[in-house]
């Protein structure tokens, strides 16, 4: 049984040799260090494009003062007329 299927295999081995070449080519299949890199240019690209959720919170926490403090401002305004 065994014979048999090294015969197979010896016969289709040019053809399962061009599939993996034309993979190869085609760059079908990525090593580990090509897709840490491609990571890496993600990773930055969003440190580029977007804000961090911690940054985000601050910045609407200033806004939150900042509105109060307008507010309070409008009061005095009112008050004062």
């Amino acid at each position: 049984m065994k014979g048999k299927i090294m015969e197979k295999f010896i016969e289709y081995s040019p053809i399962i040799i061009v599939i993996l070449m034309f993979f190869v080519q085609q760059k079908i299949f990525v090593t580990p260090e090509q897709l840490e890199k491609k990571h890496r240019e993600i990773m930055e690209e969003i440190e580029e494009k977007f804000v961090s959720k911690i940054s985000f919170v601050d910045l609407k926490e200033q806004f939150s003062e900042v509105k109060e403090k307008i507010d309070k401002i409008y009061d005095l305004l009112i008050d004062l007329k």
